[in-house]
């Protein structure tokens, strides 16, 4: 699929992965517009834009408001053209144990990282859908197959967008459709959110290593609206968090008790009363990276779950084939045994 003057749109473009994510496509000759509610991370981000070349557009607007997101949606279109991939990358989180949390707190996180996937669904449909072309991508993470604790509604937001994902992707095959949708499952990134989440712990918050750069994400990213795999699994953690989920669900529930509460907090005491995004954009945080720089990779291994199925696929037949072997090896040694203890009895049978 060439890039040339075609549209991107992503959404939480500001910080982090999605800040990352539209520099990367840029970078790669897409028209770029960033959604997300910031004026100062927007302003900042376009500037970037603008910078590589690229025709640029930044719109403020809150995933969590269905309107507005059909109203950015429609503006984009006018200014820089047919949508031809959409990015829903938007996200708040809250840290901290269930019986803390808030139900508000918890409602918004929802409305945000789930919903807003879903109002940046259906405004992408809604334009794709009559040309029957367009990409839509899905960031998700190891957390939407593998939930952890302390993070219950950024978890629990995360897998209903698989599950919303896996249903949109069974009407469009059943109605025919060119429109592609691809899900990427990431690993820890070094980026702000663990500056500016909504914390109810004493020790501030970190991503359980390894830890990546967000550059690592906006490389798989635009790999996937490349290829369109029905996922592309990313990073080490990725895949073992999602193969082990389905092959040891309740180890990995005593095994993340023990060490995902610790691993996600530092030593370092949490300011109290200290700003969040929660429910509204923390200005001055606005940028790619976090505060883990010198602990961050950037690259990591990515494969589709097609790929992934087939490997495991050619294991399986591996390993069936070489216990047949073993099998079959020791059936003949005990037919062998057998005939050896049979043998005298056979010889006296044929002298008389």
């Amino acid at each position: 699929m060439t890039s040339l003057g075609q549209t991107v749109v992503v959404c939480g473009g500001t910080a982090g992965v999605g800040r990352a994510t539209a520099l990367q496509f840029a970078r790669a000759g897409y028209r770029v517009a960033v959604i997300a509610r910031g004026e100062q991370g927007l302003a900042g981000t376009l500037a970037e834009l603008e910078r590589i070349g690229v025709p640029a557009l930044a719109i403020s607007a809150d995933m969590a408001d269905a309107a507005a997101v059909d109203r950015a949606a429609e503006r984009i279109e006018r200014e820089l053209g047919p949508i031809e991939v959409w990015v829903n990358s938007a996200m708040v989180t809250l840290f901290g144990p269930i019986s803390e949390a808030k139900a508000d707190d918890i409602r918004r996180v929802t409305e945000v990282t789930y919903l807003g996937f879903v109002h940046g669904t259906l405004a992408a449909l809604r334009h794709m859908r009559p040309r029957d072309r367009g990409v839509i991508v899905q960031v998700g993470s190891a957390l939407s197959y593998r939930a952890i604790p302390l993070q219950s509604a950024y978890c629990g937001a995360k897998f209903a967008i698989r599950g919303f994902t896996d249903s949109l992707r069974c009407e469009l095959l059943h109605d025919r459709s060119r429109v592609r949708v691809t899900m990427v499952q990431l690993p820890a990134h070094n980026t702000p959110q663990f500056d500016w989440a909504r914390n109810l712990m004493n020790k501030r918050p970190q991503p359980v290593p390894p830890i990546h750069t967000p550059e690592v994400a906006a490389r798989a990213i635009l790999k996937a609206a490349r290829e369109t795999p029905r996922e592309l699994w990313l990073g080490k953690a990725a895949f073992q968090s999602i193969l082990g989920n389905m092959v040891m669900p309740g180890m990995l529930d005593r095994m993340l008790a023990n060490r995902a509460w610790d691993g996600q907090l530092t030593p370092e005491s949490e300011t109290p009363g200290r700003p969040d995004n929660l429910y509204a954009p923390v200005e001055g945080l606005h940028r790619t990276d976090g505060r883990f720089t010198q602990q961050a990779q950037d690259k990591a291994l990515g494969l589709g779950s097609e790929q992934v199925g087939l490997l495991l696929a050619g294991g399986v037949a591996l390993l069936a084939g070489v216990t047949g072997l073993a099998i079959a090896a020791a059936t003949r040694s005990r037919v062998r045994a057998e005939l050896e203890q049979t043998r005298p009895s056979l010889r006296r049978l044929f002298r008389h």
